[in-house]
Protein backbone atom coordinates (compact mmCIF):
# COMPACT_ATOMS: atom_id res chain seq x y z
CA UNK A 1 0.00 0.00 0.00
CA UNK A 2 1.33 3.45 -0.93
CA UNK A 3 2.24 5.75 1.93
CA UNK A 4 -0.42 8.34 1.03
CA UNK A 5 -3.11 5.66 1.08
CA UNK A 6 -1.84 4.37 4.43
CA UNK A 7 -1.99 7.89 5.88
CA UNK A 8 -5.65 8.11 4.86
CA UNK A 9 -6.32 4.73 6.47
CA UNK A 10 -4.67 5.90 9.71
CA UNK A 11 -6.72 9.11 9.79
CA UNK A 12 -9.97 7.29 9.09
CA UNK A 13 -9.19 4.77 11.81
CA UNK A 14 -8.50 7.50 14.37
CA UNK A 15 -11.55 9.58 13.48
CA UNK A 16 -13.75 6.47 13.46
CA UNK A 17 -12.64 5.58 16.97
CA UNK A 18 -13.35 9.11 18.24
CA UNK A 19 -16.72 9.50 16.53
CA UNK A 20 -17.78 5.90 17.06
CA UNK A 21 -16.67 5.93 20.67
CA UNK A 22 -18.78 8.99 21.45
CA UNK A 23 -21.76 8.09 19.28
CA UNK A 24 -22.16 4.33 19.68
CA UNK A 25 -20.28 3.37 22.82
CA UNK A 26 -21.17 6.54 24.74
CA UNK A 27 -17.56 7.03 25.77
CA UNK A 28 -16.59 10.26 27.45
CA UNK A 29 -14.93 12.56 24.91
CA UNK A 30 -11.68 12.39 26.90
CA UNK A 31 -11.51 8.61 26.56
CA UNK A 32 -12.57 8.62 22.92
CA UNK A 33 -9.91 11.16 21.94
CA UNK A 34 -7.26 9.34 23.95
CA UNK A 35 -8.18 6.02 22.32
CA UNK A 36 -8.04 7.66 18.89
CA UNK A 37 -4.61 9.10 19.68
CA UNK A 38 -3.24 5.73 20.76
CA UNK A 39 -4.64 4.06 17.64
CA UNK A 40 -3.08 6.63 15.31
CA UNK A 41 0.19 6.46 17.22
CA UNK A 42 0.38 2.68 16.91
CA UNK A 43 -0.39 2.69 13.18
CA UNK A 44 2.06 5.46 12.21
CA UNK A 45 5.48 4.07 11.15
CA UNK A 46 8.59 5.54 12.80
CA UNK A 47 9.96 6.46 9.37
CA UNK A 48 6.88 8.56 8.65
CA UNK A 49 7.21 10.34 11.99
CA UNK A 50 10.83 11.22 11.21
CA UNK A 51 10.05 12.45 7.71
CA UNK A 52 7.15 14.57 8.93
CA UNK A 53 9.37 16.18 11.56
CA UNK A 54 12.06 16.81 8.94
CA UNK A 55 9.68 18.40 6.45
CA UNK A 56 8.10 20.51 9.18
CA UNK A 57 11.33 22.47 9.64
CA UNK A 58 12.66 22.41 6.09
CA UNK A 59 14.06 25.21 3.96
CA UNK A 60 12.85 25.07 0.38
CA UNK A 61 15.50 24.91 -2.36
CA UNK A 62 14.94 27.53 -5.06
CA UNK A 63 18.01 27.06 -7.24
CA UNK A 64 20.98 24.74 -7.71
CA UNK A 65 23.97 25.68 -9.86
CA UNK A 66 24.99 23.27 -12.64
CA UNK A 67 28.22 22.39 -10.84
CA UNK A 68 26.22 21.27 -7.79
CA UNK A 69 28.27 23.55 -5.52
CA UNK A 70 25.91 26.44 -4.80
CA UNK A 71 22.32 26.31 -3.56
CA UNK A 72 19.75 29.05 -2.99
CA UNK A 73 17.10 28.44 -0.33
CA UNK A 74 14.08 30.40 0.90
CA UNK A 75 13.85 31.52 4.54
CA UNK A 76 10.50 32.26 6.17
CA UNK A 77 11.72 34.81 8.73
CA UNK A 78 14.72 37.08 9.06
CA UNK A 79 17.30 35.94 11.60
CA UNK A 80 16.65 32.22 11.21
CA UNK A 81 20.02 31.66 9.55
CA UNK A 82 23.37 33.41 9.78
CA UNK A 83 26.49 33.15 7.58
CA UNK A 84 28.69 30.28 8.69
CA UNK A 85 25.85 28.07 9.94
CA UNK A 86 25.84 24.46 8.79
CA UNK A 87 22.84 22.92 7.03
CA UNK A 88 22.12 19.42 5.80
CA UNK A 89 20.51 18.68 2.45
CA UNK A 90 17.89 15.95 2.72
CA UNK A 91 16.35 13.94 -0.08
CA UNK A 92 15.55 10.46 -1.29
CA UNK A 93 17.40 8.35 -3.82
CA UNK A 94 14.16 7.59 -5.64
CA UNK A 95 10.51 8.64 -5.22
CA UNK A 96 8.86 7.08 -2.14
CA UNK A 97 12.25 6.06 -0.76
CA UNK A 98 13.21 7.17 2.78
CA UNK A 99 14.77 10.59 3.28
CA UNK A 100 18.53 10.51 3.81
CA UNK A 101 21.28 13.16 4.12
CA UNK A 102 22.51 14.10 0.63
CA UNK A 103 25.10 16.79 1.37
CA UNK A 104 26.52 19.13 3.99
CA UNK A 105 26.44 22.86 3.27
CA UNK A 106 27.45 26.14 4.86
CA UNK A 107 25.50 29.41 4.73
CA UNK A 108 27.53 31.86 2.64
CA UNK A 109 25.22 34.87 2.84
CA UNK A 110 21.64 35.89 3.63
CA UNK A 111 19.90 38.51 1.49
CA UNK A 112 16.42 39.59 0.48
CA UNK A 113 14.84 40.24 -2.88
CA UNK A 114 11.42 41.01 -4.30
CA UNK A 115 9.38 38.53 -6.27
CA UNK A 116 7.42 39.31 -9.43
CA UNK A 117 4.35 40.20 -7.37
CA UNK A 118 6.41 42.63 -5.23
CA UNK A 119 6.56 40.33 -2.22
CA UNK A 120 9.76 40.50 -0.16
CA UNK A 121 11.51 37.14 0.07
CA UNK A 122 14.47 36.27 2.27
CA UNK A 123 16.96 33.91 0.67
CA UNK A 124 20.26 32.32 1.62
CA UNK A 125 23.14 31.13 -0.50
CA UNK A 126 24.59 27.80 0.57
CA UNK A 127 27.98 26.43 -0.37
CA UNK A 128 28.32 22.66 -0.57
CA UNK A 129 31.21 21.31 1.45
CA UNK A 130 33.89 19.52 -0.54
CA UNK A 131 32.97 16.02 -1.67
CA UNK A 132 30.02 15.80 0.74
CA UNK A 133 27.31 15.40 -1.92
CA UNK A 134 26.34 11.79 -2.55
CA UNK A 135 24.45 12.72 -5.73
CA UNK A 136 23.26 15.75 -7.67
CA UNK A 137 21.11 18.03 -5.54
CA UNK A 138 17.58 18.48 -6.88
CA UNK A 139 14.90 21.12 -6.37
CA UNK A 140 12.68 18.59 -4.59
CA UNK A 141 15.34 18.14 -1.91
CA UNK A 142 15.38 20.50 1.07
CA UNK A 143 17.74 21.92 3.67
CA UNK A 144 17.52 21.48 7.43
CA UNK A 145 19.63 22.42 10.43
CA UNK A 146 21.56 19.62 12.19
CA UNK A 147 19.66 20.39 15.41
CA UNK A 148 16.28 19.84 13.74
CA UNK A 149 17.63 16.69 12.12
CA UNK A 150 18.46 15.28 15.55
CA UNK A 151 15.02 16.28 16.87
CA UNK A 152 13.35 14.45 13.98
CA UNK A 153 15.37 11.28 14.56
CA UNK A 154 14.54 11.40 18.27
CA UNK A 155 10.82 11.85 17.48
CA UNK A 156 10.83 8.65 15.47
CA UNK A 157 12.40 6.77 18.36
CA UNK A 158 9.76 7.78 20.90
CA UNK A 159 7.19 5.24 22.01
CA UNK A 160 3.48 5.72 21.38
CA UNK A 161 2.91 6.55 25.03
CA UNK A 162 5.63 9.20 25.01
CA UNK A 163 4.23 10.87 21.91
CA UNK A 164 0.66 10.87 23.22
CA UNK A 165 1.82 12.23 26.58
CA UNK A 166 3.89 14.93 24.88
CA UNK A 167 0.88 16.18 22.94
CA UNK A 168 -1.27 16.03 26.05
CA UNK A 169 1.25 17.95 28.14
CA UNK A 170 2.01 20.65 25.58
CA UNK A 171 -1.69 21.36 25.16
CA UNK A 172 -2.17 21.67 28.92
CA UNK A 173 0.74 24.11 29.04
CA UNK A 174 -0.84 26.27 26.36
CA UNK A 175 -4.47 26.42 27.45
CA UNK A 176 -4.91 24.67 30.81
CA UNK A 177 -4.54 27.80 32.94
CA UNK A 178 -6.78 29.80 30.61
CA UNK A 179 -9.64 27.32 30.78
CA UNK A 180 -9.41 27.05 34.57
CA UNK A 181 -9.45 30.83 34.97
CA UNK A 182 -12.31 31.19 32.50
CA UNK A 183 -14.31 28.66 34.52
CA UNK A 184 -13.75 30.69 37.69
CA UNK A 185 -14.72 33.92 35.94
CA UNK A 186 -17.88 32.32 34.57
CA UNK A 187 -18.89 31.04 37.99
CA UNK A 188 -18.35 34.45 39.56
CA UNK A 189 -20.36 36.23 36.87
CA UNK A 190 -23.29 33.94 37.51
CA UNK A 191 -23.25 33.79 41.30
CA UNK A 192 -22.52 37.47 41.88
CA UNK A 193 -25.37 38.60 39.64
CA UNK A 194 -22.94 40.30 37.24
CA UNK A 195 -24.21 38.27 34.29
CA UNK A 196 -27.81 39.17 35.07
CA UNK A 197 -26.78 42.82 35.41
CA UNK A 198 -25.26 42.79 31.92
CA UNK A 199 -28.43 41.33 30.41
CA UNK A 200 -30.84 43.58 32.26
CA UNK A 201 -28.77 46.68 31.50
CA UNK A 202 -28.77 45.77 27.83
CA UNK A 203 -32.55 45.34 27.85
CA UNK A 204 -33.04 48.63 29.67
CA UNK A 205 -30.73 50.37 27.21
CA UNK A 206 -32.45 49.21 24.02
CA UNK A 207 -35.98 48.91 25.41
CA UNK A 208 -38.44 46.01 25.45
CA UNK A 209 -39.09 46.23 21.71
CA UNK A 210 -35.44 45.46 21.04
CA UNK A 211 -35.12 42.93 23.85
CA UNK A 212 -34.14 40.18 21.34
CA UNK A 213 -31.13 42.28 20.33
CA UNK A 214 -30.19 42.60 23.99
CA UNK A 215 -30.50 38.84 24.48
CA UNK A 216 -28.35 38.19 21.41
CA UNK A 217 -25.65 40.66 22.42
CA UNK A 218 -25.64 39.56 26.05
CA UNK A 219 -25.52 35.90 25.09
CA UNK A 220 -22.60 36.56 22.77
CA UNK A 221 -20.68 38.53 25.39
CA UNK A 222 -21.31 36.10 28.23
CA UNK A 223 -20.44 33.04 26.13
CA UNK A 224 -16.86 34.31 25.78
CA UNK A 225 -15.85 33.28 29.32
CA UNK A 226 -18.88 31.09 30.15
CA UNK A 227 -19.80 27.77 28.53
CA UNK A 228 -22.88 27.88 26.29
CA UNK A 229 -24.99 25.52 28.37
CA UNK A 230 -24.41 27.72 31.41
CA UNK A 231 -25.23 30.89 29.48
CA UNK A 232 -28.51 29.38 28.34
CA UNK A 233 -29.33 28.28 31.89
CA UNK A 234 -28.81 31.88 32.97
CA UNK A 235 -30.66 33.66 30.18
CA UNK A 236 -33.68 31.45 29.62
CA UNK A 237 -35.35 32.49 32.91
CA UNK A 238 -34.88 36.11 31.85
CA UNK A 239 -36.38 35.27 28.47
CA UNK A 240 -39.35 33.67 30.19
CA UNK A 241 -39.70 36.69 32.46
CA UNK A 242 -39.78 38.94 29.40
CA UNK A 243 -42.48 36.74 27.87
CA UNK A 244 -44.37 36.92 31.18
CA UNK A 245 -44.16 40.71 31.03
CA UNK A 246 -45.00 41.23 27.34
CA UNK A 247 -47.25 38.22 26.74
CA UNK A 248 -45.71 37.49 23.33
CA UNK A 249 -42.56 36.69 21.29
CA UNK A 250 -41.39 33.79 23.45
CA UNK A 251 -39.97 31.93 20.43
CA UNK A 252 -38.06 35.04 19.40
CA UNK A 253 -36.55 35.45 22.87
CA UNK A 254 -35.40 31.82 22.98
CA UNK A 255 -33.85 31.94 19.51
CA UNK A 256 -32.19 35.29 20.24
CA UNK A 257 -30.46 33.80 23.28
CA UNK A 258 -29.16 30.93 21.15
CA UNK A 259 -27.88 33.15 18.31
CA UNK A 260 -25.31 35.02 20.33
CA UNK A 261 -24.26 32.29 22.72
CA UNK A 262 -23.71 29.54 20.19
CA UNK A 263 -21.53 31.62 17.84
CA UNK A 264 -19.24 32.92 20.59
CA UNK A 265 -18.97 29.36 21.90
CA UNK A 266 -17.25 28.23 18.70
CA UNK A 267 -15.41 31.36 17.60
CA UNK A 268 -14.18 33.49 20.51
CA UNK A 269 -11.50 32.42 23.05
CA UNK A 270 -11.13 31.65 25.91
CA UNK A 271 -14.00 29.26 25.20
CA UNK A 272 -12.16 25.90 24.91
CA UNK A 273 -12.96 25.07 21.27
CA UNK A 274 -11.70 28.24 19.57
CA UNK A 275 -8.91 28.58 22.13
CA UNK A 276 -7.59 25.12 21.28
CA UNK A 277 -7.92 25.65 17.53
CA UNK A 278 -6.12 29.00 17.70
CA UNK A 279 -3.24 27.50 19.69
CA UNK A 280 -2.89 24.54 17.33
CA UNK A 281 -2.84 26.78 14.27
CA UNK A 282 -0.45 29.30 15.81
CA UNK A 283 -3.01 32.11 15.76
CA UNK A 284 -2.46 34.91 18.25
CA UNK A 285 -5.30 34.91 20.78
CA UNK A 286 -6.04 38.60 20.21
CA UNK A 287 -6.36 37.98 16.48
CA UNK A 288 -8.67 35.04 17.12
CA UNK A 289 -10.81 37.11 19.49
CA UNK A 290 -11.18 39.93 16.98
CA UNK A 291 -11.82 37.60 14.05
CA UNK A 292 -14.26 35.52 16.05
CA UNK A 293 -16.18 38.57 17.21
CA UNK A 294 -16.47 39.95 13.68
CA UNK A 295 -17.53 36.69 12.02
CA UNK A 296 -19.65 35.62 14.98
CA UNK A 297 -21.47 38.94 15.20
CA UNK A 298 -22.36 38.91 11.52
CA UNK A 299 -23.58 35.32 11.74
CA UNK A 300 -25.56 36.08 14.91
CA UNK A 301 -27.25 39.05 13.23
CA UNK A 302 -28.37 36.82 10.38
CA UNK A 303 -29.54 34.30 12.95
CA UNK A 304 -31.58 36.98 14.69
CA UNK A 305 -33.10 38.03 11.36
CA UNK A 306 -34.10 34.40 10.79
CA UNK A 307 -35.54 34.22 14.31
CA UNK A 308 -37.57 37.39 13.73
CA UNK A 309 -38.97 36.00 10.49
CA UNK A 310 -39.86 32.64 12.02
CA UNK A 311 -41.48 34.34 15.00
CA UNK A 312 -43.91 36.11 12.66
CA UNK A 313 -45.15 32.85 11.20
CA UNK A 314 -44.78 30.41 14.09
CA UNK A 315 -45.56 30.46 17.77
CA UNK A 316 -43.93 28.58 20.60
CA UNK A 317 -46.36 27.86 23.44
CA UNK A 318 -45.24 29.09 26.83
CA UNK A 319 -45.21 25.90 28.86
CA UNK A 320 -44.64 25.45 32.58
CA UNK A 321 -41.30 23.95 33.55
CA UNK A 322 -39.80 22.77 36.81
CA UNK A 323 -36.77 25.04 36.58
CA UNK A 324 -38.68 28.34 36.79
CA UNK A 325 -41.84 28.80 38.82
CA UNK A 326 -44.48 31.48 38.43
CA UNK A 327 -43.10 33.21 41.52
CA UNK A 328 -39.61 33.22 39.99
CA UNK A 329 -40.92 34.91 36.86
CA UNK A 330 -42.69 37.57 38.88
CA UNK A 331 -39.53 38.20 40.88
CA UNK A 332 -37.37 38.47 37.77
CA UNK A 333 -39.87 40.78 36.12
CA UNK A 334 -39.91 43.13 39.08
CA UNK A 335 -36.36 42.82 40.45
CA UNK A 336 -34.30 45.99 40.81
CA UNK A 337 -30.87 46.70 39.34
CA UNK A 338 -29.75 48.15 42.66
CA UNK A 339 -29.48 44.63 44.04
CA UNK A 340 -26.91 43.70 41.40
CA UNK A 341 -23.25 44.73 40.85
CA UNK A 342 -22.57 47.89 38.87
CA UNK A 343 -22.40 47.51 35.11
CA UNK A 344 -18.74 48.48 34.80
CA UNK A 345 -17.77 45.98 37.50
CA UNK A 346 -19.85 43.30 35.80
CA UNK A 347 -18.20 43.92 32.43
CA UNK A 348 -14.64 44.24 33.74
CA UNK A 349 -13.82 40.49 33.92
CA UNK A 350 -14.88 40.11 30.28
CA UNK A 351 -13.56 43.27 28.64
CA UNK A 352 -10.40 43.93 30.66
CA UNK A 353 -8.46 40.83 29.52
CA UNK A 354 -9.46 41.50 25.91
CA UNK A 355 -8.10 45.05 26.17
CA UNK A 356 -4.90 43.92 27.88
CA UNK A 357 -4.21 41.16 25.37
CA UNK A 358 -4.98 43.49 22.47
CA UNK A 359 -2.57 46.06 23.93
CA UNK A 360 0.31 43.61 23.94
CA UNK A 361 -0.54 42.61 20.37
CA UNK A 362 -0.43 46.23 19.19
CA UNK A 363 3.16 46.49 20.41
CA UNK A 364 4.16 44.16 17.60
CA UNK A 365 3.66 47.07 15.23
CA UNK A 366 6.89 49.07 15.10
CA UNK A 367 5.08 52.36 14.51
CA UNK A 368 3.40 51.95 17.91
CA UNK A 369 6.22 50.40 19.92
CA UNK A 370 8.67 53.14 18.87
CA UNK A 371 6.53 55.71 20.68
CA UNK A 372 6.50 53.84 24.01
CA UNK A 373 9.36 53.56 26.47
CA UNK A 374 10.91 50.12 27.06
CA UNK A 375 9.73 50.08 30.68
CA UNK A 376 6.11 50.69 29.69
CA UNK A 377 6.41 48.12 26.91
CA UNK A 378 7.58 45.52 29.41
CA UNK A 379 4.63 46.32 31.67
CA UNK A 380 2.14 46.09 28.80
CA UNK A 381 3.62 42.81 27.58
CA UNK A 382 3.50 41.36 31.10
CA UNK A 383 -0.10 42.40 31.72
CA UNK A 384 -1.04 41.40 28.18
CA UNK A 385 0.11 37.83 28.63
CA UNK A 386 -3.05 35.78 28.22
CA UNK A 387 -2.58 33.92 31.51
CA UNK A 388 -1.84 37.10 33.47
CA UNK A 389 -4.73 38.98 31.84
CA UNK A 390 -7.27 36.30 32.70
CA UNK A 391 -5.74 35.94 36.16
CA UNK A 392 -6.39 39.61 36.86
CA UNK A 393 -9.92 39.23 35.49
CA UNK A 394 -10.49 36.25 37.79
CA UNK A 395 -9.36 38.28 40.82
CA UNK A 396 -11.80 41.06 39.92
CA UNK A 397 -14.61 38.54 39.41
CA UNK A 398 -13.88 36.87 42.76
CA UNK A 399 -13.77 40.23 44.53
CA UNK A 400 -17.14 41.11 43.00
CA UNK A 401 -18.60 37.82 44.19
CA UNK A 402 -17.33 38.34 47.75
CA UNK A 403 -18.61 41.92 47.77
CA UNK A 404 -22.08 40.99 46.54
CA UNK A 405 -22.68 37.76 48.40
CA UNK A 406 -20.64 38.51 51.54
CA UNK A 407 -19.33 34.97 51.11
CA UNK A 408 -17.16 33.35 53.75
CA UNK A 409 -13.86 31.79 52.74
CA UNK A 410 -15.44 28.35 53.01
CA UNK A 411 -18.32 29.26 50.71
CA UNK A 412 -15.94 30.91 48.26
CA UNK A 413 -13.73 27.82 48.26
CA UNK A 414 -16.72 25.59 47.50
CA UNK A 415 -17.75 27.78 44.57
CA UNK A 416 -14.23 27.78 43.14
CA UNK A 417 -13.97 24.02 43.57
CA UNK A 418 -17.24 23.51 41.69
CA UNK A 419 -16.11 25.72 38.81
CA UNK A 420 -12.72 24.01 38.61
CA UNK A 421 -14.42 20.62 38.51
CA UNK A 422 -16.19 21.71 35.35
CA UNK A 423 -13.08 23.38 33.96
CA UNK A 424 -10.96 20.36 34.79
CA UNK A 425 -13.10 18.09 32.63
CA UNK A 426 -12.79 20.54 29.74
CA UNK A 427 -9.02 20.68 30.21
CA UNK A 428 -8.83 16.89 30.05
CA UNK A 429 -10.89 16.83 26.85
CA UNK A 430 -8.88 19.53 25.12
CA UNK A 431 -5.56 18.06 26.25
CA UNK A 432 -6.61 14.66 24.92
CA UNK A 433 -7.55 16.47 21.73
CA UNK A 434 -4.05 17.92 21.66
CA UNK A 435 -2.60 14.43 21.95
CA UNK A 436 -4.88 13.23 19.16
CA UNK A 437 -3.99 16.17 16.96
CA UNK A 438 -0.29 15.75 17.64
CA UNK A 439 -0.13 12.14 16.50
CA UNK A 440 -2.37 12.93 13.52
CA UNK A 441 0.07 15.58 12.36
CA UNK A 442 2.94 13.13 12.70
CA UNK A 443 1.34 11.07 9.95
CA UNK A 444 2.21 13.82 7.47
CA UNK A 445 -1.41 14.48 6.51
CA UNK A 446 -0.70 18.19 6.00
CA UNK A 447 1.96 17.43 3.40
CA UNK A 448 -0.43 15.00 1.73
CA UNK A 449 -3.03 17.76 1.37
CA UNK A 450 -0.39 20.20 0.12
CA UNK A 451 0.64 17.72 -2.56
CA UNK A 452 -2.85 17.63 -4.03
CA UNK A 453 -3.07 19.44 -7.38
CA UNK A 454 -4.60 22.93 -7.45
CA UNK A 455 -5.36 23.23 -3.73
CA UNK A 456 -6.48 26.85 -3.55
CA UNK A 457 -6.98 28.85 -0.34
CA UNK A 458 -10.74 28.69 -0.83
CA UNK A 459 -10.55 24.91 -1.15
CA UNK A 460 -8.59 24.63 2.10
CA UNK A 461 -11.06 26.63 4.19
CA UNK A 462 -13.95 24.80 2.51
CA UNK A 463 -12.32 21.50 3.41
CA UNK A 464 -11.94 22.65 7.01
CA UNK A 465 -15.60 23.68 7.16
CA UNK A 466 -16.92 20.46 5.63
CA UNK A 467 -14.78 18.12 7.74
CA UNK A 468 -15.88 19.87 10.93
CA UNK A 469 -19.52 19.81 9.85
CA UNK A 470 -19.36 16.10 9.07
CA UNK A 471 -17.78 15.23 12.42
CA UNK A 472 -20.14 17.54 14.33
CA UNK A 473 -23.19 16.04 12.65
CA UNK A 474 -21.96 12.51 13.29
CA UNK A 475 -21.14 12.74 17.00
CA UNK A 476 -22.84 15.91 18.27
CA UNK A 477 -20.15 17.83 20.14
CA UNK A 478 -18.94 21.01 18.47
CA UNK A 479 -15.80 21.07 20.64
CA UNK A 480 -14.83 17.50 19.73
CA UNK A 481 -15.50 18.27 16.06
CA UNK A 482 -13.20 21.30 16.19
CA UNK A 483 -10.49 19.40 18.05
CA UNK A 484 -10.59 16.51 15.58
CA UNK A 485 -10.53 18.71 12.49
CA UNK A 486 -7.64 20.86 13.63
CA UNK A 487 -5.76 17.66 14.37
CA UNK A 488 -6.15 16.68 10.73
CA UNK A 489 -5.42 20.09 9.22
CA UNK A 490 -3.24 21.70 11.88
CA UNK A 491 0.07 21.09 10.14
CA UNK A 492 -1.04 23.05 7.08
CA UNK A 493 -0.98 26.32 9.03
CA UNK A 494 2.79 26.01 9.42
CA UNK A 495 3.28 25.93 5.69
CA UNK A 496 4.59 29.00 3.93
CA UNK A 497 2.30 28.18 0.98
CA UNK A 498 -0.95 28.61 2.91
CA UNK A 499 -1.72 31.84 1.07
CA UNK A 500 -3.81 33.44 3.83
CA UNK A 501 -3.70 34.09 7.55
CA UNK A 502 -4.36 30.90 9.54
CA UNK A 503 -7.06 32.71 11.54
CA UNK A 504 -9.36 32.09 8.58
CA UNK A 505 -8.74 28.37 8.86
CA UNK A 506 -9.58 28.56 12.57
CA UNK A 507 -12.76 30.53 11.87
CA UNK A 508 -13.83 28.10 9.14
CA UNK A 509 -13.45 25.25 11.62
CA UNK A 510 -15.49 27.18 14.18
CA UNK A 511 -18.27 27.89 11.69
CA UNK A 512 -18.24 24.27 10.57
CA UNK A 513 -19.06 23.18 14.12
CA UNK A 514 -22.53 24.78 13.92
CA UNK A 515 -24.31 22.49 11.42
CA UNK A 516 -26.06 20.28 12.32
CA UNK A 517 -27.40 20.40 15.85
CA UNK A 518 -29.75 17.51 16.43
CA UNK A 519 -30.53 14.78 18.94
CA UNK A 520 -26.93 13.66 19.53
CA UNK A 521 -25.98 17.16 20.71
CA UNK A 522 -26.20 17.94 24.44
CA UNK A 523 -26.93 21.58 23.63
CA UNK A 524 -29.95 20.46 21.62
CA UNK A 525 -31.47 18.90 24.73
CA UNK A 526 -30.49 21.79 27.01
CA UNK A 527 -32.25 24.27 24.74
CA UNK A 528 -35.28 22.05 24.24
CA UNK A 529 -35.86 21.07 27.86
CA UNK A 530 -35.11 24.46 29.40
CA UNK A 531 -37.28 26.36 26.92
CA UNK A 532 -40.14 23.86 26.97
CA UNK A 533 -39.76 22.89 23.31
CA UNK A 534 -40.65 19.42 22.12
CA UNK A 535 -38.06 17.45 20.14
CA UNK A 536 -39.90 18.30 16.94
CA UNK A 537 -39.98 22.00 17.75
CA UNK A 538 -36.29 22.01 18.60
CA UNK A 539 -35.49 20.37 15.26
CA UNK A 540 -37.79 22.80 13.48
CA UNK A 541 -36.48 26.00 15.05
CA UNK A 542 -32.96 25.45 16.42
CA UNK A 543 -31.37 23.09 13.89
CA UNK A 544 -31.92 25.22 10.76
CA UNK A 545 -31.02 28.45 12.55
CA UNK A 546 -27.67 27.22 13.84
CA UNK A 547 -26.90 25.71 10.42
CA UNK A 548 -27.74 29.03 8.77
CA UNK A 549 -25.41 30.91 11.11
CA UNK A 550 -22.61 28.46 10.44
CA UNK A 551 -23.01 28.87 6.68
CA UNK A 552 -23.21 32.67 6.93
CA UNK A 553 -20.08 32.74 9.06
CA UNK A 554 -18.33 30.51 6.54
CA UNK A 555 -19.30 32.84 3.69
CA UNK A 556 -17.79 35.74 5.63
CA UNK A 557 -14.60 33.70 6.02
CA UNK A 558 -14.52 33.00 2.27
CA UNK A 559 -14.88 36.71 1.57
CA UNK A 560 -12.05 37.45 3.97
CA UNK A 561 -9.76 34.90 2.35
CA UNK A 562 -10.58 36.28 -1.10
CA UNK A 563 -10.27 40.01 -0.41
CA UNK A 564 -8.28 40.35 2.84
CA UNK A 565 -5.99 37.30 3.03
CA UNK A 566 -3.52 39.02 5.42
CA UNK A 567 -0.83 36.62 4.19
Amino acid sequence: MELSAWVIVIILAGVTIVVGGVLFFRLHAFLALLAGAICVGVLTPAQQIEETALRKNKFKILEVTPDNQKIVIEIEKAGMLQPGMLLMIMGSEQPRFPLIPIAETEVARVTSEFTKDSQRMIIADLKVRDDSASREIRLDDFAITPANYKVAIKAGQQSVGERVAAGFGSTCAKIGILIALAAIIGMCLLESGAAERIVRSAINFVGEKLAPVAFMASGFLLAIPVFFDTVFYLLIPLGKAMRFRTGKNYLLYVLAIVTGGTMAHSLVPPTPGPLFVAEQLGVDIATMIMGGMIVGSIAAIFGLAYATLINKHCELPFRDSADVTQADLERLSNSQLEDLPSLWLSLAPILLPVIMIAGSTLLKFKSISDQISPEVQDLIMTLGNKNIALGIAAVIALATLVRQKKSSLGELSESIQASLSTGGVIILITAAGGAFGGVLQQTGVSFLIESLPDVSPLMLVTLAFLITTAIRTAQGSSTVAMITTVGILGGIAESATLGFHPVYLALAIGCGSKPLSWMNDSGFWVIGKMSGMTEGETLKFITPMTALMGVVGFIVVLLGVSFFPMA
